[in-house]
């Protein structure tokens, strides 16, 4: 059988992808679709009829509904692992769904799942690296992982996720693809932590993208919502999606919003709520022609530059209160 994988580039889409491929689930030369953070509709780029799989990790069923339809249609087999918001699902002897949208979950927790734990470690980097602390320490527990090892996995997870943000493979450090490659021999992620010149190139990385990032201030502030807006540079479109997550854990009772601005002059959005906020994530974003993602965090693609001042009165008035 010839397989296909599309797979997020971040680290929860590799994670899975590591995961299933150690576990014998794809073939050795499975041919790989991904991208940075924000390529979700990777299904316009997998060809494949009768006799042929396609595996779909950790993007949006709903923003490949077309081409999921036209690869089943074409004969294809399409197994489907994720956790964001994914629409009506196809009623097809071809479709296997491994979907959760519970706000607890992520890709690679639902392919470890599937496995039955088998490479726990490759899914607690992806649980922290997703922004998902409390679930990834409780997965790290549940497999007697040392506090040692839970904060190198931590900071694995974090540094590939950072990879993944950008506006174009030019940004980043690695080609998601690549670094798959680099992942592949490391049955064990601690020792890709402890041997590989990969793993070193992105912990410096992220610590001078990090310092470049430490004197911002918010842009405009509400009663229960902040909004940071970055600066037109490779560094700041790189760290803004670990920036996200580091900014709304220092004020989990308020929404946290933060602009990038593309390399094209529109904008790019991200966005992070408490657990318990009235209005989730995903269905802001969902509001607007690009967004999407899930119940605590979500993004959308593309804001025209005009509309950016209109935008952040709306996103301030969609979170008027502090959750307690």
């Amino acid at each position: 059988m010839l397989d296909h994988c599309a797979f997020n580039g971040d680290a929860d889409g590799l994670c899975a992808l590591q995961q299933l491929r150690l576990a014998g689930e794809l073939a050795a030369d499975v041919r790989l679709v991904s991208g940075v953070k924000r390529d979700i509709a990777l299904l316009q780029r997998v060809q494949a009829g009768a006799g042929e799989r396609v595996t779909v990790l950790d993007v949006s069923h709903e923003e490949n509904r077309a081409d999921a339809a036209r690869l089943l249609g074409a004969g294809a087999r399409v197994r489907y692992f994720d956790h964001h918001f994914a629409g009506e699902l196809p009623d097809h002897p071809g479709f296997e769904s491994y979907i959760d949208t519970a706000a607890d979950v992520c890709t690679s927790l639902l392919v470890d799942r599937f496995l039955e734990g088998r490479f726990h470690r490759w899914a607690v980097a992806a649980v922290f690296g997703d922004g998902m602390a409390g679930p990834a320490r409780a997965l790290a527990a549940r497999h007697g992982l040392a506090d040692e090892d839970t904060r190198a996995l931590e900071e694995l997870g974090l540094l590939l996720n950072y990879n993944a943000y950008g506006d174009s493979l030019a940004d980043l450090h690695f080609d998601p693809v690549a670094l798959a490659a680099e992942l592949l021999p490391y049955q064990d992620p601690l020792d890709f932590i402890r041997n590989s010149p990969s793993f070193a190139r992105l912990r410096a990385g992220h610590a001078a993208d990090m310092a470049q990032a430490a004197s911002l201030e918010p842009w405009q502030l509400g009663s229960g919502a902040t909004l940071y807006r970055l600066p037109a540079e490779p560094w700041a479109r790189r760290v803004s999606g670990v920036l996200a997550n580091q900014l709304a854990a220092r004020d989990p009772g308020r929404a946290l919003g933060l602009l990038s601005v593309r390399t094209d002059g529109d904008w790019m959005f991200s966005l992070r709520v408490p657990a318990t906020a009235s209005l989730e994530a995903d269905a802001f974003c969902r509001g607007f022609a690009t967004g999407g993602g899930r119940k605590r965090a979500a993004g959308i693609n593309r804001l025209p530059a005009g509309a950016v001042e209109r935008f952040a009165g709306q996103f301030l008035e969609a979170y008027p209160n502090p959750v307690p």
